[in-house]
């Protein structure tokens, strides 16, 4: 088994630029520095180094030849949920890791992130092909269902709690996993997708046309019937569906989020008139089908005015909200040992930049660290050295470089950054060092 460490660090999404089939993509604008993460040890046999993109070889049946990366935070819960996040056309794995924020809420609330990725040319997931439409019939879902068994061997992770996300292609094959392994996941989010089957193609193709303009309509029952063939002669508890869909989408037209709703609440069982519907941001209509709560069967949140590319910041935190991932669970594991973080400031009008010492007070060495504190209102950073931070406003997260990533008992490490500012010029008032807080002198 090989084990390999992936170099990108996170960065902010600032526009996900979803495109089908060959369109270039830029994930990010973001100009800040980055460098390989460093990871803690982890003592499980043949667990991954925490805290990094790590691709992982060799994790079973991937009938057509896959890529998984594997993202295990330093605070992975015991028996920890697991997110499969699916990429877009022409997109990768490590492009979902740096272009959402899954593994920053994973080192919030101890989940593992798997990153399924392409390597077909097109970097588009079969949801087309006969054999992606049924349980166990091949292509990208078994590989998937190969990913996700091996993070729960080797991590003992909650079957319970395995969950799917993806955007555009990733939506798609959502929709695709959820149909097939109803017995695997517990719940999905798809941002721009389509139905189950709606893009089932017999002659190759990866694309069908009359599915992503939105001139393919069938009834609930038909649309349920094909997920139920999917894997026939189960009669177990169905995976939550959370969707989400532009008005304007141009891509993957928005008729295909009316028959997604008819689809999940048909599997479901429940009636297609909401029982809930509400604005949770402006432009947003939400409605709830079957529940009115947070964890209802079938939510959907439909972006007036918006295109294909709709995905935004704080997104998943709603997706990890339908989930249940980020208000309950096992506690994390305890964080590393104590520290101190005293900075100095050098402000102008408009301008500042920080100087920030990092000590380990503790008895312990830090082998791979993450520094997080909250910029005050108006502060936005421009540039780093030291560490790579993001996002560059609002709670930020400073994360080792390569020459800095062990701090000795005793030790301290200096980083620093420069940043815009409105008024306030003032320094982050705390700090937790890999989630303990520290003391600020």
């Amino acid at each position: 088994m090989n084990l390999t460490p992936h170099g990108p660090t996170r960065r902010p999404l600032r526009t996900v630029l979803v495109a089908l089939l060959g369109a270039l993509v830029p994930m990010l604008a973001a100009t800040l520095l980055t460098a390989p993460t460093a990871a803690a040890a982890d003592t499980r046999a043949g667990a991954a180094p925490r805290a990094a993109l790590t691709e992982i070889t060799g994790f079973g049946a991937n009938p057509s030849d896959l890529r998984m990366y594997l993202y295990v935070p330093d605070s992975v819960t015991t028996n920890p949920a697991i997110v499969v996040a699916v990429h877009y056309c022409t997109g990768s794995g490590p492009a979902m890791y740096n272009g959402t924020e899954y593994a920053s809420l994973a080192d919030r609330y101890g989940f593992i992130v798997v990153y399924p990725s392409v390597t077909r040319s097109s970097k588009c997931f079969d949801v087309a092909s006969p054999q992606a439409l049924r349980r166990g019939g091949g292509s990208d879902p078994v590989g998937i269902k190969s990913m996700v068994d091996w993070t729960v061997r080797t991590y003992d992770a909650d079957t319970d709690r395995i969950f799917a996300t993806g955007i555009s292609s990733g939506a798609m094959m959502t929709n695709v996993l959820l149909g097939d392994y109803p017995d695997v996941f517990a719940a999905g989010a798809a941002f721009s997708g389509v139905p189950f089957a709606c893009f089932a193609t017999t002659n190759g193709s990866e694309w069908n046309s009359d599915c992503a303009n939105g001139t393919v309509s069938r009834t609930p029952q038909a649309w349920g019937d094909l997920v139920r063939g999917a894997y026939p002669g189960y009669t177990g508890p169905r995976p939550r569906m959370q969707l989400w869909h532009g008005t304007e989408d141009d891509v993957l037209r928005y008729p295909n989020f009316g028959e997604e709703i008819k689809q999940w609440t048909n599997v479901h069982g429940v009636s297609q008139t909401p029982a809930a519907t509400d604005s949770p941001q402006s432009g947003w209509t939400r409605t709830r089908y079957g529940g009115t709560g947070d964890r209802a069967p079938v939510e959907a949140v439909s972006l007036q005015g918006v295109g294909h590319n709709l995905y935004a910041w704080g997104m998943a935190e709603r997706v990890l909200t339908f989930f249940g991932l980020n208000s309950s669970g096992p506690a994390p594991e305890p964080p590393a040992g104590p520290c101190k973080v005293s900075v100095t400031t050098n402000a102008w009008s408009t301008g500042l930049t920080a100087s920030v010492t990092i000590t380990n007070t503790g008895t312990t060495a830090v082998n791979g660290w993450k520094l997080g504190f909250t910029l005050p209102s108006g502060q936005t950073i421009t540039n780093g050295w030291g560490a790579t931070y993001s996002p560059a406003s609002g709670a930020v997260t400073a994360t080792n470089v390569a020459y800095n990533a062990a701090i000795a008992p005793g030790a301290g490490v200096s980083v620093g950054y420069q940043a815009n500012h409105s008024g306030n010029s003032a320094a982050p008032s705390a700090y937790t060092l890999n989630g303990t807080v520290c003391t600020a002198g």
